[in-house]
């Protein structure tokens, strides 16, 4: 009996690892198979790889499925991760540029792949808090859930070896990162990105917290949104849920080890892709 255990034992495990190496095999042989015909590798960040293309002025980004948290100190791979947020950024860029805001997007290609155009990041983090929650409450006095009105407007150094610090206007300057009327217009940017955002997210129910956006120069000196708008850069929460925890739907299921992360990814999907047929139907 002893050792037809360990045989049974030994069979089990032995299944489990083939299944395992064969999903990793599967998963690479999608990912190539499904890649559109794109150039050599231009970037590669913790979320996304950038590729050239035929055009010069264009490129190909591809979603990872990778989920980092505290400057990729914490990092773990999810599958369908990538999928739903190339389709998130999708929807909510084709809506921003419904609004006349002028976005790097150009079109979702496959489920992981975006067309855009190519630009050069100018490296600020503009983040722009509606809800106070996260480093602003680690940082000041300012009560979790505070609401703020107006909104408040952060800019980041963009470098992940120094933490990416909080900038103050006169380190702003003193950087000579972007010059005063970009600054201006990154601003004003911004701000209608978030009142555009927070009325579409409530029509799903969704409260809009806060949020990180980057931008980029394209080749004619334009300022465009670029990066990615997903729960990888939005603080979500669920108004169809009281519990602290069980509302969020966004990347604190991550840092927080709450479980549970592309559930919640698909859910917010899932609502934008409600509301956007309900305004597609109207029209």
């Amino acid at each position: 009996m002893k050792n037809s255990y360990g045989l049974q034992w030994n069979l089990h495990q032995a299944l489990k690892c083939a299944i395992l190496i064969g999903d990793f095999f599967l998963n690479h042989f999608y990912r190539i198979t499904m890649a559109p015909k794109h150039g050599q590798l231009i970037y590669e960040g913790k979320a996304k790889r950038i590729f050239e293309t035929d055009l010069e002025d264009v490129v190909l980004i591809e979603f990872k499925n990778d989920a980092t948290a505290f400057n990729a100190v914490k990092h773990e791979e999810f599958e369908g991760k990538g999928r739903v947020n190339c389709e998130i950024s999708s929807h909510l860029f084709e809506l921003l540029g419904e609004a006349g805001i002028p976005t790097h997007y150009l079109s979702r290609v496959t489920d992981c792949w975006m067309r855009s155009k190519r630009v050069k990041i100018i490296p600020l983090e503009v983040v722009v808090r509606n809800i106070a929650t996260g480093s602003l409450c680690r940082q000041t006095p300012i009560e979790q859930g505070t609401k703020l009105f107006p909104p408040l407007l952060d800019f980041y150094f963009k470098d992940d070896g120094l933490g990416d610090p909080l900038l103050s206007e006169a380190r702003l300057e003193k950087l000579g990162l972007i010059s005063e009327k970009n600054q201006l217009n990154v601003e004003e940017i911004s701000l209608h990105v978030n009142d555009l955002l927070k009325s579409f997210f409530k029509k799903a129910d969704l409260t809009l917290v806060d949020f990180k956006l980057e931008f980029g120069v394209d080749g004619n000196g334009q300022i465009l949104l670029s990066d990615e708008i997903s729960p990888d850069t939005c603080r979500i929460w669920d108004q169809r849920k009281s519990d602290d925890k069980d509302r969020i739907l966004d990347k604190d299921r991550f840092r927080n080890d709450l479980g549970g992360l592309v559930d919640a990814y698909g859910e917010v999907l899932k609502r934008i892709q409600g509301v956007s047929s309900k305004q597609h139907n109207c029209s």
